[in-house]
């Protein structure tokens, strides 16, 4: 996992790095959560402005707690789950967020 973790400076250099990456970027402000595994069908870059957040990632089974400063590297496909109290960040998407498919999280197939 830590192939994709990196560090930033600031929202100036948060914004920087998504245009130079050809991302469109956004802010946000995540609430308190401990969601399911799941996966993103879309790159990401998510850069954590404050708070924390935890990344449980299955496939490596590893997990790591990013704070303020931290840049996350977000694929899609792979399968993953977060946990936090509460975090703000800005989170560069690779294809217009108004195109997004819906829900954002997608769960894992079930299996019988």
């Amino acid at each position: 996992m830590d192939e994709r973790l990196g560090r930033f400076t600031d929202e100036a250099d948060a914004f920087a790095q998504c245009k130079a990456a050809g991302y469109t970027a956004r802010k946000f402000d995540f609430p308190a959560d401990d969601n399911e595994f799941h996966w993103h069908d879309f790159d990401s870059l998510t850069f954590i402005t404050a708070g924390k957040l935890t990344i449980f990632d299955v496939e490596s089974g590893e997990s790591r707690t990013c704070g303020a400063g931290t840049k996350i590297v977000g694929r899609k496909g792979v399968v993953h789950r977060e946990q936090t109290s509460g975090f703000s960040a800005i989170i560069g998407f690779a294809e217009d967020p108004k195109t997004l498919s819906q829900p954002i999280n997608k769960p894992l197939p079930v299996t019988v």
